[in-house]
C-alpha cells in the first residue's frame, strides 16, 4: 500500500474552501465535515490524512516534514521564505499586500519613512528596491491605528476590500504584490511521495481551471 500523504489545511473559511477543492479532486475525507473537535482526519482509500492548523503555521509543518503538502498564503511564503516547493496557485483567498497611509500623507524623501507592519521582510525588500530609507515598526495587530496615532507614516498590510482602511480615513497608495493561496510541498516528501503529490497537484489544477 502507498504511503499516506499528510495535508496541512489552514483553519477557517479558506481551509474549508481548500478542502472542498481537494474533495472535488478525488481526495475526500467525509469525517472532516462532522461536527467535532478533532484535528486529524484520514481516508486510507484516498491515501490522505488531513489536519487543521493555524494558517500562519502551515508552512512550518510542511517545511519541517510533519506535513507532506499544505496550503499557505503567498504572504506567508514571501515573509518567512520557508524551504518548500510552491506547486500551484489555487486562485482563492485573493487579496494584495499594499502600502497605505492617511489621506493627508505626503512623503518627504529626505526623512526616514516610518513603516508599521507585521510583514517586515516584504516591506524591507520593497523599499530597498525603491532605494528608500525606512524604519520598520513591527506590530502584530491593529496595524491601521499606527498612522492615525502618529506611530508611523505608512503601513504595509494585507488589503482585501479596502473597507477597513476607508473607515479609518486611510487609503492604499501602492500594491506591492498580489496574494492568493498556494499549494506547497515538503522537498523530501516530493522526492519520496512524488507520485501521490503530483496526483493531488493535477487534481487541484483541474479544479482551478474550472473555477
Amino acid at each position: 500500500m502507498k504511503d499516506m500523504v499528510n495535508v496541512a489545511l489552514p483553519k477557517g473559511r479558506l481551509g474549508e474552501k481548500v478542502y472542498g477543492m481537494f474533495a472535488a479532486a478525488g481526495f475526500e475525507c467525509p469525517s472532516i465535515l462532522e461536527p467535532n473537535r478533532k484535528l486529524i482526519f484520514e481516508n486510507e482509500a484516498a491515501g490522505v490524512r488531513y489536519f487543521w492548523v493555524k494558517p500562519s503555521d502551515v508552512a512550518i509543518y510542511v517545511e519541517r516534514g510533519s506535513a507532506d503538502v499544505g496550503v499557505a498564503g503567498k504572504d506567508i511564503l514571501l515573509e518567512y521564505a520557508p524551504e518548500v516547493y510552491e506547486l500551484l496557485d489555487l486562485n482563492i483567498g485573493k487579496c494584495r499586500m499594499a502600502v497605505a497611509a492617511k489621506k493627508t500623507f505626503r512623503d518627504n524623501p529626505e526623512r526616514t519613512l516610518r513603516v508599521a507592519t507585521k510583514f517586515a521582510r516584504i516591506a524591507r525588500e520593497y523599499y530597498a528596491g525603491l532605494g528608500r530609507d525606512i524604519d520598520i515598526i513591527h506590530l502584530n495587530g491593529s496595524i491601521e491605528i499606527a498612522p492615525i496615532l502618529g506611530l508611523s507614516d505608512v503601513i504595509v498590510d494585507i488589503v482585501e476590500t479596502g473597507k477597513t482602511l476607508l473607515e479609518n480615513d486611510l487609503e492604499p497608495l501602492e500594491t506591492i504584490v498580489p496574494i492568493s493561496a498556494r499549494l506547497i510541498a515538503n522537498k523530501a516528501s516530493f522526492k519520496f511521495k512524488g507520485e501521490q503529490i503530483e496526483a493531488i497537484q493535477e487534481g487541484l489544477k483541474r479544479q482551478v481551471a474550472i473555477s
